[in-house]
């Protein structure tokens, strides 16, 4: 299945690892913030902690999501970063932490338990 062929794949997808985000503690501060420097997929927040998740969902035998978050894509993240931080000055000392959520879900969003791999601090 091919997310260009299913938009809601992604929105699905970002759902799943914000309830995961959510379940641990988090508070969901945005989700799919877009930039002209990029997309910051997720922003979450736990006492100083402030997660930026990137997901990658995966339907088949693709390779593993954290590989699809190359050097370009995370300077992509880190700028879009920057003007978020920008908006929000209130998040300023927060201890910033980039994460990648691989979602493994074979049947798309009908999978009945998709598999969440996560990776803290997964570039700096």
């Amino acid at each position: 299945m091919d997310r260009r062929a299913d938009p809601d794949l992604g929105r699905w997808g970002e759902a799943l690892a914000a309830r995961w985000l959510y379940d641990r503690g988090y508070q969901i501060l945005d989700s799919r913030v877009c930039f002209r420097e990029g997309e910051l997929d997720l922003v979450a927040r736990k006492g100083d902690v402030l997660a930026v998740v990137e997901v990658k969902l995966r339907t088949g035998d693709f390779a593993p999501g954290a590989q699809a978050v190359t050097g370009r894509k995370q300077s992509r993240i880190r700028q879009a970063l920057g003007r978020y931080l920008a908006l929000h000055p209130e998040l300023a000392d927060c201890y910033i932490r980039f994460d990648v959520c691989q979602i493994d879900a074979p049947q798309g969003v009908l999978t009945r338990e998709p598999v969440l791999s996560w990776l803290e601090n997964a570039f700096y």
